[in-house]
Order: structure tokens, then C-alpha cells, then sequence
């Protein structure tokens, strides 16, 4: 009767540590690798906030690489047209000269001769053009022969063409031949800039001899700087003029710079990319010709399940969210992945087979970090 009792007593206790442990499962959360709980305390700390996800449209998004280009008409590209001899320059690449300025001297013999061969031949058409006139009076009243007329007409003119042509030669190298006589005769002339702009290259130093052919600056108008960008055949049909765009700079990805598309190519290059022009909308001077950019265009909108973008994580190169999974007075979450497309105003969308039934679902929309830091920390 004694052990009776004791089997009784011990069947008893087991069934009653059963009972316990089983209603211990039903309160507690169904813990794995990919849940937190936290307690009423973690949870007040933690500032989570929760919502449902929304459906939004978000505009798919085109991401281009290119760079700063210049159009022909604001680059110049500074010669003597005689060549010559640098007397001096103070350019430097970088430096903003304005119109008008002087940005070299040149000297030459060349140029001494030029001048004296004008003053010597506007002091012959002065002769030329009185022995016309005192000819063609002689003519009128036939003292003089015709022939005789005329070869002093054929003399004024040919004096009158070769006064203009070295007057032409003289503007080329920036004399003015209305203010030349023989007390002003100089062997340097100056090179004068013809636009505003920033000197790109100096490719001569002082003492150096140059051809009509070399090229003594440059200097760029960055005024009108286009964006010249490389889109691909694909994805050509998604652009068209007029069309807006984002570019921004690798070295500061946050400053978007608003431009336009003005013109797209008709030529595929050798790996298929045709070049699309484009227009900043604000001129910024720290933008400089030949910097790298990329740009982003938005092509087309969708319906998408969308969440706020702090509720989406980046772990182990995946994205995650979590899902509140709260009953009966227990706090936790679930991580669930997920694959995401665009993000616009805050909101990414969801693009993974479990978007729709997310939608049913209470999303983590604050605090989402500090229940991965739980987690982690859980799992250490």
C-alpha cells in the first residue's frame, strides 16, 4: 500500500510539470534564429513603432554614367597666326580671365616687317591715288592718252589692294592699322582673350618659338556645360528631349543636380551605347569639364507594396524587415527577407514573392535596428 502510494504521488508530479510546460509553450513565442522577444522594459527602450506596408506608386529608376563635356563654340584654343617668339604670360591652368584681357605677348621681327610694309604701302597709294586723279584730268581733255590713264588706274588699285591685304595680316596679329605710323612701329604684339572663361592648358613657357600651328592655351567657357552621358541601346526608347534627370558626383552622391535632356545621339558605338546630351538646369562652378557624374532618370511609375526605408535592413548582404508577431502580452519579432526595388520619398518598394502577404502584416517601421543589435547580441 506504501508504494502505492508513492507511484501515485510520483505519476501525479509528472503530470502536473507536463501541464506546466505546456501551457509555458502556449504563452511563450515560438523563438528561432530569425526572432527577438523583448521584455516590457527592452520594448519602452527600443522605441519600436509598427504599420502595415502601403501600396505607392514608385517610378523605375535609370541609372547612367557620364561625364562634363564642353560644346565646341565655349572652348577655344589660342594661336598666333604669324608664330612667334613668347615675350611673357602670368597664365596658369585653373586661372578665370575675362574678355579682352591680355593673356600673352609675342615678339618678332616678322611683325616689324609686316608694319613697315603697310606704312610703305599706304605712303604709295597716297602717290598712286594723285597720279590717278592728275591722269584722269589729263584724259578728260585729251592731253594725255588713253594708255597712259589707264596704267595709272591699274596702279591706284593694285596700291589699294595691297594696303588692305596687310591691313587684313595686321588685324591678325591684333595691330590696329588706323592707329600705325612711323613713330609707333613696335616688335611685341599682344594676345588678347576673346571669351570669359578658365584657362585649361598652357602649352608653352617663356623664349619658346611657335608655328601658326601650335596651340599657345585654352581656355573653356563653362557657362554652358552639358552632361554628356552613356545609355545603351536598351534603353534608349525609355529617353526622350526634355526629359529630367539627376546627376550627382561619386565624391558627393547626396548634391543631385537637376539637368535636362536636350539631344540624343543616332550613332551606336562599338559596344552599343549611344552618348545622350544634357542640360544643368543651375550653373555650378565647382563643376568642371571632363569630371565623371552619374545620373539617375526616372523612366516609368508602378504600383508597388511599399514600407519607409528605415524599416528595411541590410545584413549579410540581404535586406530584411521585421515582423511584429506580439500575442497575449509577448513581444516579438520575426526577421523576414526580402528583395526590394526603388526607392522615392522615403518609401522602398518590396519586389520579393512575399510583397502581398506582407501587406497584412505589422511592419517595424521604427527601432528596426536596435532589434537586430537584440538579436545579434542573442545569439552571442
Amino acid at each position: 500500500m506504501k508504494k502505492f502510494i508513492i507511484i501515485f504521488i510520483t505519476i501525479a508530479t509528472l503530470n502536473a510539470c507536463s501541464n506546466k510546460q505546456t501551457e509555458k509553450t502556449k504563452t511563450e513565442s515560438p523563438l528561432t534564429e530569425n526572432t527577438v522577444t523583448l521584455t516590457e522594459a527592452e520594448l519602452k527602450n527600443a522605441g519600436i513603432e509598427t504599420n502595415k506596408p502601403e501600396q505607392k506608386n514608385i517610378a523605375s529608376i535609370l541609372r547612367v554614367n557620364g561625364k562634363i563635356d564642353v560644346p565646341p563654340q565655349n572652348m577655344l584654343s589660342v594661336s598666333v597666326p604669324l608664330g612667334g617668339y613668347l615675350k611673357s604670360t602670368n597664365l596658369l591652368p585653373g586661372m578665370h580671365i575675362s574678355k579682352g584681357d591680355v593673356i600673352a605677348v609675342m615678339e618678332d621681327q616678322e611683325y616689324i616687317t609686316m608694319q613697315e610694309n603697310y606704312l610703305t604701302a599706304k605712303a604709295g597709294l597716297i602717290l598712286a591715288e594723285a597720279e590717278y586723279n592728275r591722269q584722269k584730268e589729263l584724259n578728260a581733255s585729251k592731253a594725255s592718252s588713253d594708255k597712259i590713264f589707264q596704267q595709272a588706274q591699274n596702279n591706284y588699285t593694285t596700291q589699294k589692294i595691297l594696303v588692305k591685304s596687310l591691313s587684313e595680316k595686321l588685324k591678325l596679329i591684333s595691330v590696329n592699322p588706323d592707329k600705325l605710323d612711323e613713330t609707333n612701329l613696335s616688335r611685341s604684339i599682344s594676345i588678347y582673350s576673346p571669351i570669359d572663361g578658365y584657362v585649361s592648358a598652357v602649352n608653352v613657357n617663356i623664349g619658346k618659338y611657335v608655328n601658326p600651328s601650335d596651340i599657345l592655351f585654352e581656355i573653356v567657357n563653362p557657362q554652358d556645360i552639358h552632361l554628356a552621358l552613356t545609355v545603351f541601346e536598351k534603353d534608349i526608347n525609355q529617353l526622350a528631349i526634355g526629359q529630367k534627370i539627376f546627376a550627382y558626383t561619386n565624391s558627393n552622391p547626396e548634391k543631385k543636380y537637376l539637368c535636362e535632356i536636350i539631344l540624343i545621339g543616332k550613332d551606336l558605338s562599338h559596344d552599343r551605347s549611344i552618348v545622350v546630351h544634357c542640360h544643368f538646369k543651375n550653373y555650378d562652378k565647382t563643376l568642371i569639364p571632363g569630371m565623371f557624374m552619374n545620373a539617375e532618370v526616372e523612366i516609368q511609375s508602378a504600383n508597388a507594396v511599399a514600407v519607409p526605408s528605415e524599416a528595411v535592413l541590410t545584413f549579410k548582404n540581404k535586406q530584411y524587415v521585421f515582423v511584429d508577431k506580439s500575442n497575449s502580452g509577448n513581444h516579438w519579432y520575426e526577421m523576414v527577407e526580402v528583395v526590394t526595388g526603388n526607392t522615392k520619398n522615403g518609401f522602398t518598394a518590396i519586389k520579393s514573392e512575399n510583397a502581398t502577404a506582407l501587406l497584412q502584416e505589422n511592419i517595424v517601421t521604427k527601432g528596426a535596428y536596435n532589434l537586430l543589435m537584440k538579436m545579434k547580441n542573442t545569439e552571442e
